[in-house]
């Protein structure tokens, strides 16, 4: 029996599959975009951390005019610098989340400077990446020798 015209049955309608197949796909593909975007954003992060850790170091080691005061090492100075360099990466750190010790021993030697930075990474999609809601504690830590050229 042929249905009368205008009237199909609900089962062979093809009308509207790409939209449920979409409504499907979507939110698989809205989180891997975003886990991938928040994982590299927090790969930076932890970059920016490690490279400003060592140029703290760095700086603090050899008394550069950007961490001493006076041609001696200055922790308000040093703490000052580190937060501009990391600005520069897009990092805001809290003196808090900064810190200094001008002669300590790395690796069992003395006479290091140290810089260890902390930092918790907030993600921008919380509802989505709940694992990452809470925030994830990133840190770096760089040692470099006193008065070495």
């Amino acid at each position: 029996m042929i249905p009368p015209p205008g009237q199909r049955s609900f089962f062979s309608d093809r009308r509207g599959g790409s939209a449920v197949e979409f409504a499907v796909v979507a939110p698989v593909f809205l989180l891997m975009f975003f886990g991938t975007e928040e994982f590299a954003r927090a790969r930076w992060t932890e970059e920016a951390l490690s490279q400003t850790s060592i140029t703290g170091a760095r700086c603090m080691g050899l008394q550069l005019t950007s961490c001493a005061t006076a041609g001696a090492y200055s922790a308000a100075a040093t703490t000052a610098y580190i937060q501009t360099v990391a600005q520069k990466w897009g990092v805001t750190l809290a003196p808090a989340n900064i810190s200094l010790n001008a002669n300590t021993s790395c690796g069992g030697v003395t006479g290091f400077s140290q810089v260890t930075l902390t930092l918790t990474f907030n993600t921008l999609a919380p509802t989505l990446l709940a694992s990452l809601s809470a925030g994830k504690s990133l840190s770096a830590t760089a040692c470099f020798p006193n008065g070495a050229l």
